[in-house]
């Protein structure tokens, strides 16, 4: 099976926006921070387009 990238491109949503708090393991913190680091991107855009990449490519099993 093929595995899927994330393709880093702009962003997709412009409305207002919510402050959430969201636990994370301290080394999935510290990959987000390589890839804002790498591409040029803030940790929070990383993160809104992972996001948005899980929701468009999300599959929901019925019981």
């Amino acid at each position: 099976m093929d595995k899927k990238k994330l393709i880093i491109r702009p962003r997709r949503y412009g409305a207002e926006t919510t402050v959430i708090s969201l636990r994370l393991p301290k080394d999935m913190i510290k990959v987000i921070e390589d890839i804002a680091t790498t591409t040029g991107r803030t940790r929070n855009e990383i993160m809104v387009m992972s996001l948005e990449y899980a929701l468009d490519n999300m599959e929901i099993e019925e019981k």
